[in-house]
């Protein structure tokens, strides 16, 4: 619930601080989208953790609902490692869970490989392989599973929260968790940007490119990202890495900017584009890593006036680019191709899916 007020987590005492600062909770809401979207809820008997950890959000399923466990006011990572450890003593034969990396390191620690598992994605950081594109898909992979698919190993992700606040992605294996086996609807996992000097150069190239293409009197809101980065390089600007930058006639005009900051810019200037890249390996150019771009913001910037940037090795990765913005008649309306520059007067065109 950090994302839409710039913060890079909520682990720990964080979410107080989201709170404070008018965040809003995303999980009710995927948790909804995921349990509606699921076709073979007749198969299903669930156990829930208690009010807001889960038996909120089902009173309105046609299934059996058993209650697992007890909680307080306040709830941490230990109340997920004690309810999902009681889950599994009571003999579920699978646990989903809805959260980003954090999340996901808490089911790993309570039941490591006994256990399949479907990953909802509702995070700042949600980096591993272990997790649905969307709500929607977190569904499709429960049904795959109901009707015979088979499991396999998928990563765990550890991100260090500390550093990515000082705009460092610090990714390290945790551990796996088994996922139903459907690529379709799994995302791939964090990937290092390739360090060789090609990449490097089309970086530049890209940079190059886009800064010539600036035009004056226009608010450019330059998202996340290594490839984003080399264009602020380019024009010899300030960018954070992992955070939302604003610039206006070649110059830095806003850091690290929250919703309420970007709002406040787009009320005064009427001409604005957004500059994204794919981040990780799995292709979103919304949705991971860049919440501060709310489906208020992204809805008052048009489809129109949204840049992609992406290196050649990278773009070859990809089957599509992805989006998940919390909204899905936005994802929709996101849909399509888009060009996507990967050189200097160069691009690619490639579908958007949600």
């Amino acid at each position: 619930m950090g994302g839409s007020v710039g913060l890079k987590g909520t682990d720990g005492d964080m979410h107080r601080i989201a709170v404070k600062l008018g965040a809003t909770a995303i999980s009710p809401y995927r948790t909804r989208e995921f349990l509606k979207h699921i076709r073979r809820m007749e198969h299903i008997s669930l156990f829930v953790a208690p009010g807001n950890m889960g038996r909120d959000f089902v009173g309105d399923l046609k299934v059996d609902v058993t209650t697992v466990g007890q909680i307080g006011d306040a709830t941490s990572g230990e109340d997920t490692k004690r309810i999902a450890t009681e889950m599994m003593q009571r003999g579920v034969e699978l646990v989903a869970f809805v959260g980003g990396d954090g999340t996901s390191k808490d089911i790993c620690d309570a039941i490591d490989l006994k256990l399949p598992v479907v990953g909802v994605p509702s995070g700042v950081k949600v980096y591993g392989s272990v997790f649905a594109c969307n709500a929607r898909a977190a569904a499709a992979l429960l049904d795959a599973f109901i009707e015979g698919a088979e499991v396999a190993e998928e990563e765990v992700l550890d991100i260090d929260e500390e550093a990515f606040r000082r705009g460092i992605l610090d990714a390290t294996m945790y551990g796996y968790l088994l996922v139903p086996h459907a690529e379709r609807w799994l995302q791939g996992g964090k990937e290092a940007s390739s360090a060789v000097a090609s990449s490097l150069e089309n970086k530049r190239e890209i940079a190059e490119f886009v800064a010539d293409q600036l035009e004056d009197t226009t608010l450019y809101l330059f998202g996340p990202g290594t490839t984003v980065k080399a264009i602020a390089d380019e024009l010899g600007i300030g960018k954070t890495l992992l955070g939302v930058d604003a610039v206006l006639n070649k110059k830095l005009i806003g850091e690290d900017l929250n919703e309420s900051a970007i709002l406040e810019l787009l009320n005064r200037y009427q001409k604005r584009k957004i500059v994204v890249t794919p981040l990780g390996g799995s292709g979103f150019i919304f949705g991971r890593g860049n919440k501060q771009f709310t489906p208020r913001v992204i809805r008052q910037v048009g489809r129109e006036n949204i840049i992609v940037v992406a290196t050649r090795d990278k773009l070859n990765q990809l089957k599509c680019l992805r989006v998940d913005t919390d909204d899905f008649e936005l994802d929709r309306t996101l849909s399509g191709y888009l060009d996507v520059i990967v050189g200097y007067k160069f691009s690619k065109v490639l579908p958007v899916e949600c």
